[in-house]
């Protein structure tokens, strides 16, 4: 499936997969529990670190988080122990709003009782939430601070050392200006910021953290001679198929906000159910346009604004439906493509709001049964993207690696992180428990 995203004035087109309904069964989200047993919860966490002058053993964070836990009023960032917090601020990231926010002990922490069981020895920054996190939805969160930490952030004779162990799974790190990197010792993306200043960054898909150990030394260009060049429309002379451009091999990874969460339902329908998250914070963007990708059909599209909980009208058309609107989809749309419309108020300045879209797909190539055997055969784009295996089957294979999990409910989950810009071809195999 391919997505394309209109603005009022301007028109992008964004590759993109499927996506779908199932509130009832999603994932990434905890259900909602009683008061009493309720704990905070949270998704989608990205930290940037940007180094500051080395003699100060100092580094500003850029953490954005989204709240999880239904009903909740207030968030708690910790703050890590050694490290001493100035500067702090957070904002609400659907308006842009500063928000209230008080540095509170572990003791204090504790009398909330989603956080009965805060570290007492820890501190946390306690920020007021804009509106409580709706059900399933989300409250999402950008929270600034810096830290002085010189067990973290030191000199070793002429290199600079970033030592820190990362619990997050999605961060970059930016040198100081003039440094360049050598040494790294998490496979990373290198990039350049719009400055010149060199930046690594990664996703960490394993369930421990990152024993992330950065060197740097004196040696790279400043000024405008730094400034990297524009990233262009080229595409790779060398692959054998077309490949991505360069814009989009240079985009960072580790910060794309699209997730997928497919739900196989049992393999002689062919369907699977799926819902994808994204955020929207281009100004004057009013529609989203899925383009349904060819060998699949859709049905029962929903969408909802996620920091919300509002309902949005969904539209299933054609390709000779969007022609006769005259709505451009950036590319050719055969008349008889499928697209799903999903129009919503206009985006305003430096605000921004996540959607999540739901739908079902039937698609007899990508999911089938062969004899015995379950088979999911699919591309993925996304840099997130999770299977769920239908009730009753086990899993034989997979040919990209994926961290597993077991469900509450006996069902097998595959998540496919992918730090690399281009797809990864899935190739799932199951058999179903003996009865």
């Amino acid at each position: 499936m391919r997505r394309t995203l209109f603005v009022s004035t301007a028109v992008a087109f964004l590759a993109l997969f499927d996506c779908s309904s199932l509130r009832a069964q999603q994932t990434s989200a905890p259900a909602a529990a009683p008061a009493s047993a309720a704990k905070q919860t949270e998704t989608d966490e990205y930290t940037r670190y940007e180094l500051l002058a080395p003699e100060s053993a100092s580094f500003k964070i850029w953490y954005e988080v989204t709240a999880t836990t239904p009903g909740a009023k207030f968030f708690y960032n910790p703050i890590r122990k050694g490290s001493v917090a100035t500067d702090e601020s957070v904002l609400d990231s659907m308006t842009g709003d500063a928000l209230h926010f008080e540095v509170v002990s572990g003791a204090e922490a504790r009398k909330d009782p989603l956080m009965s069981d805060a570290d007492i020895d820890t501190n946390f920054i306690k920020v007021s939430l804009a509106r409580p996190v709706p059900a399933d939805g989300q409250g999402r969160l950008l929270i600034l601070k810096t830290y002085k930490d010189a067990k973290s952030y030191y000199r070793d004779g002429d290199t600079i050392i970033f030592n820190r162990p990362l619990g997050i799974k999605r961060n970059k790190v930016v040198l100081p200006s003039g440094y360049e990197l050598v040494g790294c010792n998490v496979p990373s993306q290198v990039l350049q910021e719009p400055d010149g200043r060199i930046a690594i960054s990664f996703m960490n898909p394993g369930s421990g953290e990152a024993p992330l150990v950065l060197r740097a030394k004196l040696g790279a260009q400043t000024g405008p001679s730094a400034v990297p060049h524009s990233a262009t429309q080229a595409r790779s002379w060398e692959s054998p198929f077309q490949g991505e451009t360069e814009r989009a091999r240079l985009s960072e990874r580790a910060h794309q906000d699209r997730d997928i969460v497919y739900f196989l339902q049992q393999p002689e329908t062919h369907a699977f159910s799926l819902y994808h998250d994204y955020t929207e914070s281009h100004e004057g963007a009013d529609k989203y346009l899925n383009v349904v990708r060819e060998g699949s059909t859709v049905s029962d599209p929903s969408a909802y604004i996620l920091d919300t909980g509002e309902k949005l009208p969904t539209k299933t058309m054609t390709g000779a439906d969007l022609a006769a609107a005259k709505i451009d989809a950036g590319e050719p749309v055969s008349p008889a493509a499928q697209v799903v419309l999903i129009p919503f108020a206009p985006v305003k300045k430096n605000q921004s709001i996540r959607l999540r879209i739901a739908e079902t797909y039937t698609a007899p190539t990508s999911y089938r049964l062969d004899g015995d055997e379950l088979v999911f055969d699919r591309s993925l784009g996304r840099a997130r993207n999770a299977v769920v295996l239908p009730a009753g089957w086990y899993l034989t294979t997979s040919a990209i690696p994926a961290t597993i999990t077991q469900l509450p409910d006996g069902r097998i989950r595959l998540d496919f992180w992918n730090g690399r810009p281009d797809s990864v071809d899935v190739l799932i195999k199951g058999k179903h428990r003996p009865k």
